[in-house]
């Protein structure tokens, strides 16, 4: 009979908990995964109870107030708090969003959060995106042009071929797509996901970019393209209402028509 183990320091157990003032009135408790590299303990989740009287509304407010009052050790990547910067991604009552914007009365029951699955964590709530940010190298992310503008002017574009990008410069490179699906769980060292391919789209339906054949002919692979099977898990998580599904299927759609299909 087969056995299966689980690898080494994989499996989570109980962490500490972290109990509110006996004054605070109103409090919710916040389950966070914890794990550091420099022990070799399994990773933990540690309760919180955080009064949210004295708490701003979003889950990231929660996250800094435990870090500033509660536990220094906390460990998480934040920037701008507005939603634009993709650092504060993470796995938060099952979802893949941004702790920014994500409001705590949202949320009934505990909070659990998780760093972005399937992920190596360098630590507590930090994914090592060393990876999907090389993916993002690999399709040239810049406009590619072989003629020359004229020095004095910029490379203009009609009002109707400014709105083919809508809906797709908007992607923050947050991830959180990307680690919600899973032909990119399993086929992530070679499966480009849905964040680099709806970037991969954005300059293939920028009708100043002068390379669609080369683009076209980089993505047309059985893995970087094709393992995409239409589950949807990117439309549905993405925090700024993009459609990575949509890009996907029309690079399809470009590759099908190029080939006469």
């Amino acid at each position: 009979m087969a056995e299966f183990q689980l690898p080494e320091h994989s499996r989570i157990r109980g962490g500490k908990t972290f109990a509110a003032p006996e004054s605070a009135g109103n409090t919710k408790t916040f389950v966070i995964y914890r794990w550091s590299p420099d022990d070799e303990a399994n990773p933990s989740v540690d309760r919180y109870e955080v009064d949210l009287d004295s708490c701003g509304p979003m889950v990231l407010d929660a996250i800094i107030k435990i870090k500033n009052e509660i536990d220094p050790t906390l460990t998480f990547r934040r920037s701008c708090r507005e939603g634009i910067c993709g650092s504060c991604a993470m796995n938060i009552d099952g979802v893949n969003t941004l702790a920014c914007t994500m409001p705590i009365e949202d949320i009934s029951g505990d909070v659990k959060i998780y760093p972005l699955p399937h992920l190596p964590v360098v630590k507590d709530l930090v994914p090592d995106m060393t990876h999907f940010y090389a993916q993002y190298a690999s399709i040239q992310p810049w406009l590619r042009t072989q003629s020359t503008a004229p020095p004095d002017r910029e490379r203009l574009q009609s009002h109707e071929d400014r709105e083919q990008l809508d809906g797709l410069y908007e992607c923050i490179l947050c991830a959180c797509c990307s680690t919600s699906c899973p032909s990119y769980w399993w086929n992530g060292d070679r499966y480009l996901g849905p964040a680099i391919l709806l970037q991969a789209y954005r300059w293939l339906a920028d009708s100043r970019d002068e390379a669609t054949g080369e683009r076209l002919d980089d993505l047309e692979d059985p893995f970087k393209l094709y393992r995409c099977h239409t589950i949807m898990n990117c439309t549905r998580t993405c925090p700024k209402g993009l459609n990575p599904a949509k890009a996907i299927a029309e690079i399809k759609k470009m590759l099908m028509a190029r080939s006469g299909v």
